[in-house]
């Protein structure tokens, strides 16, 4: 079902269409909060905040040529209001994100785990390096796959530091996986 489809259908309430759509967008949403929790299970926490705050806008979704930018931005939205609340509130006890996971996960053994994932962890653990303003551009950018144009408009940033900005967050990217890859002892991401 194409995304005018969905989004006429959840306009209208209509509950298979506003699973099939959860169904469509969850990945997405899934990786856009993965990039501002620090593990797994608060991203999937905030993930399905997302979710309810858009079936609450539901009935007043944007066309399907404007509706991923203005869901990116009320994803971003609903992670900022995360961010703030969990620093004014922080937890009781961290754990450290390799063990949470242990914790968690309950599926193949590390030697039947595909390389992509070790590679997705140095990604995420690297994207949490950058500054904020640099991950949020490379996740919009190279993740989420919006426009240079649409960036500076959700942002609020002129276009022109966006394409700099870019470059510049790419680099510091870079240099953020190299510099763990090494601490790794040139473990994922081979090339």
């Amino acid at each position: 079902m194409d995304l005018e489809a969905l989004l006429e259908g959840c306009r209208r309430g209509d509950e298979l269409a506003w699973e099939a759509f959860v169904r469509q967008l969850q990945g997405r949403v899934y990786a856009l909060a993965l990039s501002y929790a620090p593990n797994r299970e608060e991203a999937r926490d905030l993930a399905q905040e997302v979710f309810v705050r858009l079936y609450a806008k539901s009935r007043r979704f944007p066309e399907a040529g404007r509706f991923l930018p203005w869901m990116i931005c009320t994803a971003r939205n609903v992670a900022i209001d995360y961010l703030r609340r969990r620093k004014a509130r922080p937890p009781l006890e961290d754990i450290p994100a390799e063990e949470a996971r242990a914790l968690v996960e309950s599926g193949p053994d590390p030697e039947q785990a595909c390389c992509g994932e070790a590679d997705r962890r140095l990604l995420y653990r690297a994207l949490q390096k950058l500054s904020a303003l640099n991950r949020e551009i490379v996740v919009l950018r190279e993740i989420q796959g919006l426009r240079l144009e649409e960036i500076a408009s959700l942002l609020r940033v002129p276009i022109g530091t966006i394409k700099s900005r870019t470059f510049r967050a790419r680099a510091e990217l870079a240099e953020a996986v190299l510099a763990l890859r090494g601490a790794w002892g040139k473990g994922p991401l081979r090339g």
